[in-house]
């Protein structure tokens, strides 16, 4: 029961977000549009979330922020999925001096906490929108290539691969055909988990002013602006960190409905 509840709040949660990502297109309001006659208001009937230190209205920049949000924690993911899979699968099938050699240079991008990675590889190559996915995508491959290694090496000597191998099978073929499917399962799940970090991680980025950067929407950038104003009006900063929150809330509660269903089969 308690998991049902769950899996319904998930679904509650992605319609809240869906409608707030949609709401732009047909929102009065321009995001970047400056309106010094509505400064700092509070919710209303003409801005729902209210109006930031320039007039801006909240719920059109959340719009936009949200789907910022969304379209890097995604891009993140699919990009680590594809290098890490990969680098680790051909690791652990290749082996010897080979895999070695590939283990100690992920063991070097694993002795650097992730987010320290990207802020100096933001700080060296500028700020923006690309250097923050780059920058998010140089350590999120790294849990991919490990786990991925993990299963290959636990099945590579499994009948079906051998028999592959005595057939002619290519190298790639095997690892695209047999051992990535047997280890997506266990991707999937840490897949969740890279896509609510890579929000956070942009977040942060864009927060300690390294990342995005206005007049574009950022949810890091609209906490960072909020923060001057948190005393005088505090639903400016709120209305973004329950945003954030939710984002991340609705992927944890899916991650863990996918647990359930892979610990069943």
């Amino acid at each position: 029961m308690f998991k049902t509840k769950k899996l319904k709040l998930a679904f509650v949660l992605l319609a809240i977000l869906t409608i707030i990502s949609l709401y732009s297109f047909i929102s009065p309001y321009e995001y970047t549009k400056v309106n010094l006659q509505a400064l700092l208001q509070g919710p209303s009937f003409a801005h729902p979330f209210g109006t930031d230190e320039l007039g801006r209205d909240i719920l059109t920049r959340l719009s936009y922020a949200v789907r910022t949000s969304l379209f890097v924690g995604a891009f993140v993911m699919l990009v680590s999925v594809i290098i890490g899979c990969t680098i680790g699968s051909f690791s652990a099938y290749i082996g010897g001096k080979t895999d070695l050699l590939i283990m100690r240079i992920t063991d070097v991008f694993l002795a650097f906490p992730g987010i320290l990675l990207a802020i100096a590889f933001s700080a060296l190559v500028g700020n923006g929108f690309t250097s923050v996915i780059i920058a998010l995508c140089l350590f999120s491959w790294v849990g991919f290539a490990l786990m991925s290694r993990a299963q290959v090496l636990e099945i590579k000597n499994k009948p079906f691969i051998e028999s592959a191998q005595m057939s002619g099978v290519g190298n790639l073929k095997i690892i695209f055909r047999h051992f990535l499917p047997n280890i997506a399962t266990i991707i999937i799940v840490e897949s969740c988990f890279v896509f609510s970090g890579a929000i956070i991680s942009e977040a942060g980025l864009s927060f300690l002013g390294i990342g995005i950067q206005a007049p574009h929407a950022s949810l890091g950038i609209m906490l960072k602006q909020g923060m001057a104003y948190m005393l005088v009006s505090p639903h400016i900063i709120l209305v973004p960190s329950l945003i954030l929150l939710t984002i991340v809330l609705m992927i944890n509660l899916f991650s863990d409905k996918l647990t359930d269903i892979i610990a069943k089969h």
